[in-house]
């Protein structure tokens, strides 16, 4: 069985080895039929903390690492630029 991938934007480094990831997805509206974009933030697990705020992450399914890190850094798809 795969794991579960997503991509998504880094809100936080705040905390020590995890990051915040918000993902967009869309979604059928169940009684109206419209597609809305609806945004999701998950806590995953990055050890190396070579993320920054605002870079394009994936990230993949895990098994829980805490009560709410089930997810960890895979691959850093597009970091931003320096100011």
């Amino acid at each position: 069985m795969s794991k579960k991938e997503k991509t998504g934007r880094v809100v936080s480094t705040k905390m020590q080895k995890t990051i915040v990831v918000a993902v967009n997805e869309y979604k059928k509206h169940p009684k109206y039929g419209k597609y809305m974009r609806w945004t999701t933030k998950f806590k995953a697990h990055a050890l190396e903390g070579t993320c920054r705020e605002g870079d394009l992450v994936t990230i993949e399914e895990c098994s829980p690492i805490s009560k709410e890190k089930t997810w960890r850094l895979k691959v850093v798809v597009e970091q931003t630029q320096e100011l």
